[in-house]
């Protein structure tokens, strides 16, 4: 029976294990139940499974009956600190704390699919590494699991690996979605702290008040984006959290905000490390005011390798249809930590569209919205998915896919089998141009 067929018989199951996590979510690096629900899901399968020591990971390694490469298939499974306001029916039970970004689809997808390639065991050539992860939302819990070992756990390092993540919007129920180059941006955080002296508000002279200086810094961090980097580079910085003062008499004696920086070049990321903090300390000194600032990176670029993303739209358009396999024009400024993954193996990340047919993907809640909802339906193709590409991918030995670039290094659409323009050897790799990119805005991390 084919792949998709055997995934349509299990849709059920894991479309209940998606619920029960979704019910219990868990928030960072500690997800005790989570591992749990995986772990049981994964009970009687032929798998080596290991869990982690510094976080509730699960690795779990299926080895197959013919000798062959490895592939890595990962799925994460942390929640964030949002109160759900869904109303649906198996809506987290906890206060504070819901899966808006779909984590608990994916790790139904993941457990999916180490269940259909189970059932395929002695036909496999080769082995298969599932990554359950926690952590991805701030605490880049796959780098927590590179230094446990994940990519070495089936003894050798993985040939390809690859990430599927499902989107409540933009994406249209189905549609999986990929590019070659950067898929999503570097992620970093700024901490800023102004320290004044506070005073009485109707006498400004007698303090130092931190809060007009801090406003100026947030508003210089715009201008500074605009005339300081190549717009064919671009980057991204938001200020998202701003505190000062307790009450509209009391001047008080510090202020202080969160940003952060969203970019897509080494070097673009470099010189937001050196301006950033350069930029702030000089406004607090022209008033006066000493500043702590404090630039900490945290996830790198998410970069697809061009062969392995053309061979993900090839995969998709042969399983599920031309229609349901996209090219991504843009990258998205969100941001990933499977991006550690890949930036040690050659892999692709991929967007796969989840909106409930009832709504429009243009206008539904985005991920990580308290109103996002993800069609169950898409569970047993996101587990077909991932089970076609291992598959697939160890048996490809030579070859090419045709798929990524036209003639114009970007515009190409996916053909399986067959010459045409952007055709890719299966070692090759694409120089990302930056300045073919525009850029996408849905944020994922």
């Amino acid at each position: 029976m084919p792949v998709r067929d055997d995934a349509n018989e299990i849709a059920a199951e894991i479309a209940l294990l998606r619920q029960a996590i979704h019910r219990e979510p868990e928030i960072g690096l500690d997800l005790p139940k989570t591992q749990q629900k995986v772990l049981g899901a994964l009970d009687g399968l032929p798998l080596e499974i290991a869990t982690g020591q510094g976080l509730s990971s699960v690795t779990a390694v299926l080895r197959g009956g013919r000798p062959g490469p490895v592939v890595l298939l990962r799925g994460d499974m942390d929640a964030l600190p949002i109160t759900e306001a869904t109303g649906l029916a198996y809506a987290s039970r906890h206060d504070g704390v819901m899966h808006a970004c779909g984590h608990d689809l994916h790790v139904a997808m993941l457990a999916g699919a180490a269940k259909l390639l189970s059932a395929r065991q002695a036909e496999l050539p080769g082995t298969v590494i599932f990554m359950f992860q926690p952590g991805e939302e701030g605490h880049a819990g796959a780098r927590h699991m590179i230094g446990e070992g994940v990519l070495d756990a089936a003894g050798g390092r993985p040939v390809a690996a690859f990430g599927l993540h499902v989107t409540s919007s933009k994406l249209p129920f189905g549609v999986f979605s990929t590019r070659p180059g950067p898929m999503l941006a570097a992620a970093d955080q700024i901490t800023v702290t102004v320290r004044g002296r506070g005073g009485h508000a109707s006498q400004p002279h007698r303090a130092a008040d931190p809060i007009p200086a801090a406003c100026e810094m947030v508003i210089a961090l715009q201008t500074m984006v605009t005339r300081r980097f190549d717009v064919f580079d671009p980057v991204v910085v938001t200020v998202g959290s701003f505190h000062a003062g307790t009450t509209d008499n009391v001047i008080p004696d510090e202020a202080k905000f969160l940003a952060t920086a969203r970019s897509y070049s080494p070097q673009s990321r470099a010189t937001l490390r050196e301006l950033i903090p350069q930029l702030v300390v000089s406004i607090g000194k022209s008033h006066g005011l000493e500043v702590d600032a404090v630039y900490s990176t945290e996830y790198p670029v998410t970069v697809n390798d061009a062969a392995e993303a053309g061979f993900a739209v090839a995969t998709a358009s042969d399983v599920f249809g031309s229609e349901r396999a996209e090219v991504a024009e843009n990258p998205i400024t969100g941001a990933e930590d499977f991006s550690f993954v890949l930036e040690q193996v050659p892999g692709a990340f991929i967007m796969l569209g989840a909106c409930p047919p009832d709504r429009d993907p243009e206008t539904a809640p985005s991920n990580h919205s308290a109103f996002a909802v993800f069609d169950d339906a898409v569970l047993p193709d996101g587990a077909a998915m991932l089970s076609e590409l291992a598959l697939r991918r160890l048996t490809r030995l030579q070859g090419s896919y045709v798929g990524l670039l036209g003639a114009d290094g970007l515009g190409g659409g996916a053909q399986v089998g067959g010459l045409g323009l952007g055709e890719f050897a299966l070692d090759d790799t694409a120089d990302a141009g930056l300045a073919d990119l525009g850029f996408d805005t849905e944020v994922h991390a």
